[in-house]
């Protein structure tokens, strides 16, 4: 699996004149052993693509939703070679969905980039988002990353001028991570506005698909961002579901039926 598998399924969704639905949930939630349970849940109930997080200790782009599930992850003993674990179990139970790894960038760094390059290929996956990795000192990892196949998803916000927009967007490969708002993961009442107005900005300075997340948590939001959108990215609204769930099994059918309605949302441009 590699950024061609990426790449052709958010062609195939615009194909279809829909935004794809990219769901993310973290390695080592509710447990190492259930999360490719969970991931499978959210695909079964239509998610296109998918973002496993590497839990960290200090995830500055995370809101409280998802600094819980990391903790309760991490204080379950969760490493690296897990996340690398569930990512194999995912993708050889789904070999035609894309499956990245979003992660804070000490931890690849620490684990070596050419090595975490050539293991998450291995794995099976696609590529990784890196927001906290700044373009100017990405040379080593996009050459990593290219060797094996694998797309490099940098992350932009409300706040990129238009000349930081086009330096990140030259560099990045598979799509382009858009923030919707300033500040952290997690649901919110009102998606923020600024978002189609960044869609826009970035197009103008490439051909990459450009995916908005940050506050969706249900079909009519979705709807929303896939009307100017190529994918809309899920997390905090799942993750949620695990955290209020009575049991794990409540949990999978939970995620599930959020899946089927965010799926079913981005359908509706």
């Amino acid at each position: 699996m590699t950024n061609a598998l990426l790449t052709e399924t958010l062609a195939a969704a615009k194909a279809e004149n829909r935004a794809a639905l990219i769901s993310y949930l973290p390695a080592g939630f509710p447990s190492i052993e259930g999360a490719a349970q969970a991931v499978q849940a959210v695909i079964d109930g239509g998610a296109d693509i998918v973002e496993i997080g590497l839990p960290h200790s200090d995830p500055v782009l995370d809101g409280p939703t998802i600094q819980t599930a990391d903790d309760i992850a991490l204080r379950a003993g969760i490493r690296t070679k897990d996340v690398l674990a569930t990512v194999r179990e995912v993708t050889a139970a789904n070999p035609t969905v894309p499956v990245l790894v979003m992660t804070y960038w000490n931890p690849v760094d620490r684990y070596g980039q050419a090595r975490f390059a050539a293991d998450l290929a291995a794995a099976g996956g696609a590529g990784c988002i890196l927001p906290d990795l700044p373009v100017e000192e990405s040379a080593e990892w996009l050459e990593a990353a290219a060797a094996h196949g694998l797309a490099t998803v940098f992350v932009v916000a409300p706040s990129s001028q238009d000349h930081r927009l086009a330096q990140i967007t030259a560099k990045g490969t598979g799509f382009v991570y858009a923030a919707a708002v300033m500040g952290v993961t997690g649901t919110r009442a009102q998606v923020g506005s600024m978002a189609e107005d960044l869609v826009a900005r970035t197009r103008a300075t490439t051909d990459l698909p450009v995916c908005v997340g940050l506050g969706v948590s249900n079909a009519e939001q979705a709807a929303e961002v896939a009307a100017f959108a190529d994918g809309v990215i899920v997390g905090s609204a799942f993750v949620q579901r695990i955290l209020d769930a009575l049991s794990e099994e409540a949990a999978l059918a939970s995620v599930r039926e959020l899946a089927a309605e965010l799926a079913q949302g981005v359908r509706k441009r």
